[in-house]
Formats: structure tokens, C-alpha cells, sequence
């Protein structure tokens, strides 16, 4: 009989419940328990998990690295899936490999690679994937020279923290002059340049900032499944283009994707994103981890979640061709379950495993903001 296998995710986005989802369906009909950590009591994740703890605040890379290693060894993970601390975590894959447990991550130098977007940046040219023009910027100097610069070539600039994930920091910046305009309607990613100078004028500690131009749509994301042989198994680009969304196979987003993830060892799952600079695609940023919209795939007949698992376990899925490609669609919020009381009101001093919560009746509290975000189609 073959066993059930043990999934944990730590501290992860919201819209991976589909993520926990798909690795239930699993075509090899496998079963799978998932255990879940956060933050956030009231995350989705919690809810969906079948066991579930919240993290302990404030632990040091190295202090939690020693809380994932006691997870794994009670908990009985057999695959781990590290997105908080992905770098120390990886850093200590032998440890984890000796108490039973795969971690399904890439190996440190590549996580260490695309931390810093100017490394990754400098790292994806030498191997000739094309990038926007950019600027590290430090400085109030530095900014408007960068800022003139790109002006005087015609382009918009906009600029993002030269670490992070997602759009978080991304603003472009205007000339316009701050007025009623800023505070009607939605609060909106343009910021007024007098403004960001003043602002760095009166930081304590100086700003590290990529400034590049504003990039055109489509927005293609390339979700890679790669094994620890360097060799991509899957690799499907989904396109964003204002609501619309679709998937891609042509080879001018496909290709520089596999030259990143199999050059660099961005073992198990990836996400790869470009946009247009003028009338060809550029590197826009490289995520060493699955992308929130990966069950997308799904559309496409393609389970990523599980084929990584099996990767993960040395049960290589072999190459994952998306059997046709799903029509464009568009996504929304939905409601999802969430726990009928917060945790630290269900387990004031237990250690044991909390119960997955069936979704309760529609009078029960539910998360209707990005805790589902359904695809629709168009």
C-alpha cells in the first residue's frame, strides 16, 4: 500500500489553498495531508490545512530554521514547501534531508542570485536574456539623475526595492504636483517626485532602489517545474493584459525562461516574469518559489503542485506537456472558510495537531477579499 504523504506549508499566500487543493486531487490518486503555519490566524491556509499552527513572532533565520526542523520531525513532513526564511531554510537542506523531510526550493546560490534584483539582473545578461535598462539608487542625487536619464529617452520611471516579492513598493513616478487628483478615486502607484525626494531627504537610513523604465503589457508569467538535474519539465507562460488573462507557449517567453531556470539550478517550481520594452520582451523579475497564480494551470490540464511533489519524493513526472491550452479568463474574489474562532482561542496550551475545519454553513464568518481569487472565463 502505498503511503500517504505529508505536505507543509509555512507562512504563504492566501491563494495557495488552491495550491493545497490540487496536490489532493493528485492524478496518481495519492493521498496527501497538509499542515499549515502563519502568522495570521485568520489566513485561509490555517482553515484549508488539515493540522495547523501559528508561527512564533520575531525568530532570528537561524532561530527558525530550528522551529522548521522541529515541525518536520513531529509533524512527519515529507516535502516542505518554504516560502518566509526560503534562503536559510535551503542553506540547511542537509538537515532537513537527514530528519526525512525534501525541501522543494532551489539550492542556496540560486536563491542567493535572484534575492537582489541587480545580481539577477547582471547574472541574466551574461547568459544573453535581455533586460530593461536600470539604476541602483541609494540617494536623492542618484534618484533624479536616474530619473532624467530615462526621462530624456522618453520613457517613464518607475522604481521597486532591489529586494522583494511581488509589486510591493512599485511606484512610477511623475512630474504632476501633488494635488486633489492624488486623493480622489483610487489610491494609484504614481507618485509625484518632489514628494519621493522629500521623503528621502528626511529617511534615516539611506534607500536601495531599482529605477528602470515603466514596462509595457503584456505581463507573461512563466511558471517552470525544473528537477535537481537542471532539466525544466514543465514550463507554460500565463499572460496578463489589462483583466484579461491567458497561457502562452511561444518560445520569445518560453525560451529565455528555461535558459534562467535550467542555468541557474532553480530546482522544483519557479516564476519567471517579463514584460515588453518597446517590441521585445525583458526580464522583468525571477521568483524562486511557486507563484500565487499557479493553479491557473489547472485550465491548462496541468497539475504543477503535484508533479513537484513527485520531484521532490525522486518520482520524476517526466516532462509535464500541458495537454491543450485554456481559454483566456479573468479573475475574482470569491469567499473562502475561515476557522470559526481565532487560534489562539482553540489551543490555549495544547500541543496537539488542530483538526482541518470544514467549510461552515454561509452564515459563519468567511475571507472574501484574495483568500479565493476564482478564474472566470472570458
Amino acid at each position: 500500500m502505498v503511503s500517504r504523504v505529508r505536505v507543509w506549508l509555512n507562512r504563504t499566500y492566501a491563494e495557495n489553498v488552491f495550491f493545497m487543493d490540487q496536490l489532493r486531487r493528485n492524478p496518481s490518486d495519492r493521498a496527501v495531508e497538509i499542515h499549515a503555519t502563519h502568522g495570521d490566524p485568520d489566513s485561509p491556509v490555517l482553515a484549508a490545512a488539515d493540522t495547523a499552527e501559528l508561527e512564533p513572532e520575531n525568530l532570528s533565520p537561524a532561530g527558525y530554521v530550528e522551529y522548521a526542523l522541529d515541525q518536520c520531525g513531529r509533524r512527519g513532513i515529507d516535502v516542505f514547501v518554504p516560502r518566509l526564511h526560503q534562503a536559510a531554510i535551503v542553506a540547511h537542506r542537509a538537515e532537513f534531508e537527514a530528519a526525512g523531510t525534501a525541501v522543494l526550493a532551489p539550492p542556496p546560490e540560486a536563491v542567493a542570485v535572484f534575492h537582489d534584483k541587480v545580481i539577477a539582473y547582471e547574472a541574466v545578461q551574461a547568459i544573453g536574456v535581455p533586460v530593461p535598462p536600470w539604476y541602483r539608487v541609494r540617494s536623492e542625487d542618484e534618484l533624479v539623475a536616474a530619473v532624467e536619464e530615462l526621462e530624456s529617452g522618453g520613457y517613464k520611471a518607475c522604481f521597486k526595492p532591489a529586494s522583494g516579492a511581488g509589486g510591493v513598493g512599485f511606484r512610477v513616478i511623475t512630474r504632476t504636483s501633488f494635488s486633489l487628483m492624488h486623493l480622489s478615486g483610487f489610491p494609484s502607484p504614481y507618485v509625484p517626485l518632489d514628494l519621493v525626494l522629500e521623503a528621502l531627504r528626511q529617511a534615516e537610513e539611506p534607500v536601495d532602489w531599482l529605477v528602470m523604465p515603466r514596462l509595457e503589457q503584456p505581463e507573461v508569467s512563466v511558471d517552470c517545474l525544473t528537477g535537481p538535474d537542471n532539466r525544466v519539465r514543465l514550463a507554460v507562460g500565463r499572460t496578463k493584459n489589462g483583466r484579461r488573462r491567458g497561457f502562452t507557449l511561444h518560445e520569445q517567453w518560453l525560451d529565455p525562461a528555461r535558459r534562467i531556470a535550467e542555468g541557474f539550478g532553480l530546482h522544483y517550481l519557479s516564476n519567471i516574469q517579463f514584460r515588453m520594452f518597446g517590441d521585445r520582451p525583458v526580464l522583468m523579475d525571477v521568483n524562486t518559489r511557486p507563484a500565487g497564480g499557479l493553479h491557473q494551470l489547472s485550465l491548462c490540464g496541468v497539475n504543477a503542485p503535484w508533479a513537484a511533489v513527485q520531484l521532490a519524493l525522486g518520482e520524476d513526472p517526466g516532462e509535464v506537456v500541458p495537454p491543450f491550452l485554456g481559454q483566456d479568463y479573468t479573475v475574482v474574489s470569491g469567499p473562502r472558510p475561515l476557522r470559526p474562532v481565532s487560534l489562539p482561542q482553540q489551543r490555549p496550551e495544547t500541543t496537539e495537531p488542530l483538526p482541518a475545519v470544514p467549510a461552515p454553513p454561509s452564515a459563519e464568518p468567511v475571507d472574501s477579499v484574495g483568500a479565493a481569487a476564482q478564474v472566470l472565463p472570458l
